[in-house]
């Protein structure tokens, strides 16, 4: 099974990398592109077929070392 995770920073935070980029793009040309916020994304390739311990080990990992929960928010889909 596969768990593909987005991780974000919170709505409420400060973005300085999301700024610094739309500044840059901006410069570019590209002026119609608003806000920008940058995240992760992460395949992580599990070795399980049941989908109920898959989430659980997700949840976990994402709450332990994948995301910092008091800057970011985090979401994850499960495939196969």
């Amino acid at each position: 099974m596969k768990a593909i995770v987005y991780v974000t920073i919170k709505e409420n935070v400060l973005d300085p990398q999301g700024t610094a980029v739309q500044g840059a793009l901006h410069t570019m040309g590209f002026s119609e592109v608003g806000k920008v916020r940058i995240g992760k994304y992460l395949e992580l390739q599990l070795d399980t077929n049941d989908r109920a311990a898959a989430e659980e080990q997700v949840k976990t990992m994402c709450e332990k070392l994948l995301a910092n929960t008091v800057v970011e928010d985090y979401r994850f889909e499960l495939e196969g």
